[in-house]
């Protein structure tokens, strides 16, 4: 039998289940169809890189990729009509978009003699396998862990070992340096000095990972400062590794003594799959809030204070520290990203949806799943997410998680020279030490755009109103 495997976020050979069952039935033609849109994001330049990673691997396979564009329904079947395929795998994908393409891919394909198969798409479990007693999906993450961990999670498949081709080139074949996609960013290098995107990479950094930081993951992960996370989310994100691969390699080292503890990291994959479960069920999380009262909400049309968050231009050295890191490297510490994402929603008022489109922008790990529950999070407006009352305060999220300044003093160079003391709070260090510092607050650091206990009040009183009174809590 000839196939083709539709490549999407899926960007690998293990545990691919659309191309082992094509390499087992025959031949194979890998197909990846460009994304249509014109803005450049980070995203793209790691998919960029992921693409020429996958090319090398099909052709020590002996086989090669196929890139093209336009509609799906419209250039798969033409590409079958034309190389006389006999079949179309490709595995399935639960965001409002793909599901769309592929309802539509299966709905209007006129290629009425394809055999056309969509395998489950790359998450833990079957999104409809979890359910609450009266058969609802979960929407508390505690209830959804729980029966998560009661359930065998399948084997990863292994990666082909050949696949061979029925054609040698096909005419409307994009090289990839004429796709559109981003080979080089352009707006900072040390993004594509930072990473290395693609499935070989991926293994590697799960190697380090695993014998670095695995058993230490719970006593590091909140230290920005320090290597203590697995940097494994850009990989996660483009399907240069799959989620089931790393979740059976994570209990293969507990076995093996690499991993005393590997709960904690478990769980943030299950975070993973829980942000899966909730898009795929409630679709309209994309832009709407879980909670409906959040339609309601007075947020802020503040341009000015967008503007200087994006630019890491706060005042508050530790979400400025980590919204330089963004624009930097295209990541952010988890546990900075949560400080700064709350600093817009809940400091200055703007609307999540507008700090989730500019991480679209900006992350190389990129997910929608991930990036949409994690504002809805912040903000509050999620089924299960932070109280509506808890507003980080930065300055003692700075104290605690950054206790020496090694982070900050890494991402904001202008501040190196402050001591612990006053790092922190540059505005409140008496005029002397800034001097020794070469500091001008105002010129070569900004004074605080928004006061935080007024900013407090502020965000408590816009979460009263929508609640019809008036609570809070520290």
């Amino acid at each position: 039998m000839k196939t083709i495997v539709w490549f999407r976020q899926d960007l690998r050979l293990h545990n691919h289940p659309a191309l082992k069952e094509a390499s087992e039935c025959g031949d194979v033609l890998p197909v990846f169809i460009l994304p249509d849109h014109s803005s450049p994001t980070a995203a793209d330049w790691w998919l960029s890189q992921s693409l020429l990673g996958l090319q090398q691997q099909l052709a020590e396979l002996g086989n090669s990729l196929l890139v093209v564009k336009g509609s799906p329904a419209d250039v798969l079947c033409k590409i079958a009509q034309e190389t006389n395929a006999d079949a179309l795998f490709f595995n399935g994908q639960i965001d409002p978009v793909s599901r769309r393409a592929e309802t539509s891919l299966l709905e209007n394909l006129n290629c009425t003699s394809l055999d056309i198969r969509r395998f489950p798409p790359d998450m833990l479990l079957d999104p409809d396998t979890l359910k609450t007693g009266a058969g609802q999906p979960y929407k508390v993450f505690g209830a959804f862990w729980k029966s998560l961990q009661q359930q065998t999670i399948p084997w990863p498949i292994a990666a082909p070992t050949s696949l061979s081709c029925w054609i040698a080139e096909y005419s409307e074949m994009i090289p990839l340096e004429k796709s559109g996609l981003r080979s080089s960013l352009g707006w900072d290098k040390t993004i594509e000095e930072t990473w290395t995107p693609g499935e070989t990479e991926s293994f590697e950094r799960w190697a380090h990972f695993r014998d670095q930081i695995l058993n230490k993951y719970v006593m590091l992960r909140d230290y920005p400062g320090i290597d203590g996370t697995s940097k494994l989310s850009g990989f996660l994100a483009s399907g240069n590794m799959s989620i089931r691969g790393l979740w059976h390699a994570v209990y293969r080292a507990q076995q093996e003594g690499d991993a005393a503890q590997p709960e904690p990291f478990l769980r943030q994959l299950a975070w993973r799959e829980f942000s899966y479960y909730q898009l795929f069920h409630f679709p309209d999380i994309v832009n709407q809030p879980l909670r409906k009262e959040f339609l309601n909400f007075p947020w802020s049309d503040d341009s000015e204070s967008l503007t200087a968050w994006k630019e890491g231009k706060t005042g508050y050295p530790l979400v400025d520290a980590g919204m330089r890191e963004l624009w930097q490297t295209g990541t952010m510490h988890n546990r900075v990203r949560m400080v700064a994402a709350s600093f817009l929603v809940k400091h200055l008022l703007i609307d999540w949806r507008i700090g989730a489109q500019w991480f679209q922008e900006t992350l190389v790990d990129y997910d929608i799943a991930n990036n949409t529950l994690g504002w809805q999070w912040v903000a509050g407006s999620g089924f299960d997410a932070a109280p509506y009352f808890r507003i980080f305060n930065p300055t003692t999220q700075s104290k605690k998680f950054d206790e020496h300044g090694v982070y900050i003093r890494k991402w904001l160079p202008e501040l190196a020279a402050l001591p612990d003391k006053h790092l922190y709070e540059p505005q409140a260090a008496p005029k002397e030490v800034l001097e020794e510092a070469d500091i001008v607050l105002g010129v070569t650091y900004p004074f605080p755009i928004v006061d935080h206990a007024t900013a407090r009040k502020r965000a408590l009183d816009a979460y009263a109103l929508i609640k019809g009174e008036k609570e809070g809590s520290s």
